[in-house]
């Protein structure tokens, strides 16, 4: 499962989740330290800068997007392509988020702070990877996001290949599915593309119920 470091505790206190206003905003500052952010997922919430400006937004949507494990959508075409793949874990966890930062996307928003603050909290055993490989030995397709007891906060994913993403997605599944725990994976918001791999809406209370209980369970498998 490997090692987790406890870091400092955080110098911030957020204001609670339900307090949020209608585009699901409930703080504007703090910072990235890997006890802030450990903090914020704890409570609901997650970072990401306001628009195209500097500010650090703690966001906590409603309705969250989460992917119900036991109904994510394979369908016969991603089936294939799970063979197609070498899948790993936390091989390669800087060049997976600086291929979500790098892809073309209208609205990136992986700063370099935030990057390098993902960074530290995966060193720390917190944040983790799943990565696809071509035949060729090239990382074409991968996702990372944030490990809290029965919580995985899905944070973003990139593919160069078809459905590499996909089938890294499917292998972070399994992962969660293991030994039977009430696990919960977190999609923040529940996207057309999201929507199409199984993703749903469900309430922010009920998020944060579903969560109390999440983190609280052992974490899933992350070593091999």
């Amino acid at each position: 499962m490997g090692v987790r470091l406890v870091p400092e505790p955080s110098q911030w206190e957020f204001p609670p989740a339900e307090s949020a206003d209608e585009h699901g905003l409930v703080a504007v500052g703090a910072d990235l330290a890997p006890g802030t952010l450990l903090a914020a997922y704890r409570s609901g919430l997650f970072p990401m800068p306001l628009g195209r400006t500097d500010k650090l937004g703690w966001w906590s949507p409603d309705p969250r997007g989460v992917i119900p494990l036991d109904d994510l959508r394979v369908t016969r075409s991603l089936r294939r392509s799970l063979r197609r793949y070498r899948i790993t874990t936390d091989v390669a966890f800087a060049d997976v988020i600086d291929a979500c930062r790098t892809i073309e996307r209208p609205h990136g928003w992986i700063s370099p702070d935030i990057r390098d603050a993902y960074v530290r909290l995966h060193g720390l055993g917190w944040a983790h990877s799943v990565e696809a490989w071509s035949e060729d030995g090239e990382l074409v397709g991968g996702l990372y996001g944030v490990s809290i007891g029965g919580l995985f906060a899905g944070e973003s994913m990139f593919h160069v290949d078809r459905d590499a993403s996909k089938v890294a997605l499917v292998s972070l599944v399994g992962r969660l599915n293991h030994g039977g725990v009430a696990r919960l994976l977190d999609v923040q918001w529940a996207t057309e593309h999201m929507q199409s791999l199984g993703a749903v809406e469900i309430p922010r209370s009920e998020y944060l119920a579903r969560l109390k209980t999440a983190i609280k369970q052992p974490s899933a498998p992350w070593g091999g």
